[in-house]
């Protein structure tokens, strides 16, 4: 907190005006860094889709084309080290809310009536949310030179194959 004073020349005090702790002007950064990729514009599609095949196609688009974004900024948040509490609060609130666009998903496959028997929503939205694993996507991506639009083709193959009857 001493150090982003100095770095925005104001005192440490103003800083503690507007952020109680570390975790919370983390979560402010994140949520400011998010603004500027337009996170809003880039879920409207999502949001806005007429059923659950489109919302999880979708989704899942967005959510991988925002990887290449982000995945700085978890690997940044992760090197403060598996202690820092507030660094890992502060990542957990922004995966908090992606699993919330996994649970929106899977509810429209459920409403749709088109989520596979055999999965509760609750187990849905945990596989969904697995299968968009930021790890998963830096291996192939970034460790194995997969193209990003091959990844997001198998990945949109597979979650409709993992969730949506045939």
């Amino acid at each position: 907190m001493i150090d982003v004073a100095k770095a925005a020349g104001v005192t440490r005090q103003t800083v503690y005006a507007h952020f109680s702790n570390r975790s919370d002007m983390l979560i402010a950064a994140i949520l400011h860094f998010g603004d500027q990729l337009d996170i809003d514009d880039r879920l409207a599609p999502s949001r806005a889709a007429p059923d659950g095949r489109s919302r999880l196609t979708a989704y899942t688009r967005a959510i991988l084309e925002f990887f290449p974004a982000i995945y700085p900024l978890k690997q940044s948040l992760m090197r403060m080290g598996p202690g820092d509490e507030e660094a890992k609060s502060a990542w957990e609130d922004r995966i908090r809310a992606m699993k919330e666009g996994c649970a929106a998903a899977v509810r429209a496959l459920k409403s749709d009536g088109v989520l596979l028997d055999h999965l509760s929503e609750a187990r849905a939205t945990d596989l969904y949310f697995t299968l968009l694993n930021m790890d998963g996507w830096a291996h192939c991506v970034l460790e194995n030179g997969w193209p990003e639009a091959d990844y997001l083709a198998e990945m949109q193959r597979v979650t409709h194959l993992a969730l949506v009857k045939p």
